[in-house]
């Protein structure tokens, strides 16, 4: 199905799919493929929320008016409505079922993964395991460096063992990721790791009324911050 979406009028192309998880059961995908594509988005789910949040869908939107594909999907737990988030295992065969799909529906097109919070983790941990096939970088929508106001970069650790650009968008106000410990893990992992702060954001980079801006203009940052990086990967 094509249509057009967004203030800028872009002509995209939108596939609902359905992905066969190695290790687990068929999950459903949506792929949105602008005509002027010049990058694909493995983009991951959050732990509370479908591929079809209003986040999620916003983000799709935004960064097919900037010229970058996404392909979300969900996790096995989350097509079952489970509560319960998938074993590591399970959420990682499901990231790399995700990238050989887009690779194989956007050939040609530059291709990223990562995603919002427990999405960008799972994709962190597969990508430390063994590299996804031609993905180029990693981009967190908020990392979950811990549990909410638990203070810790355990969860990071992982992080040292990925060769491929990352991009870490963090809100200041991000009560999964203190600054005082994001920052340092950022500094150890050397050139391949930026990090990009948006003022006041939340874990879902909203801001409150008297920073003086809105959730949209917070949430173009975002979006401006992550097309740009796109662009610049080898």
């Amino acid at each position: 199905m094509a249509g057009f979406i967004g203030r800028c009028r872009v002509l995209i192309e939108t596939r609902e799919l359905k992905l066969d998880i190695e290790v687990a059961d068929t999950v459903s995908a949506l792929l949105q493929l602008p005509a002027n594509a010049r990058a694909c988005y493995v983009l991951a789910h959050g732990a509370g929320a479908d591929m079809r949040h209003a986040f999620m869908e916003k983000v799709a939107v935004g960064l097919a008016e900037r010229g970058i594909a996404t392909l979300r999907f969900n996790f096995p737990y989350m097509e079952k409505k489970q509560g319960r988030p998938d074993r590591p295992a399970v959420a990682h065969a499901a990231v790399r079922a995700a990238v050989a799909e887009a690779g194989r529906l956007c050939p040609g097109l530059k291709l990223v993964a990562g995603g919002k919070s427990f999405g960008g983790r799972m994709t962190s941990q597969a990508q430390s395991k063994a590299p996804l096939p031609g993905v180029k970088g990693l981009a967190f929508l908020g990392f979950p460096l811990h549990a909410d106001k638990k203070p810790s970069s355990e969860r990071a650790e992982h992080l040292a063992g990925i060769s491929v650009p990352m991009l870490f968008l963090q809100g200041t106000r991000d009560g999964l990721a203190d600054l005082g410990y994001l920052k340092p893990v950022v500094e150890k992992l050397g050139p391949k790791a930026t990090l990009h702060e948006v003022a006041g954001g939340d874990h879902s980079f909203a801001v409150l009324k008297k920073s003086g801006r809105t959730n949209e203009e917070a949430l173009t940052e975002v979006l401006d911050t992550l097309a740009a990086w796109i662009d610049r990967l080898a």
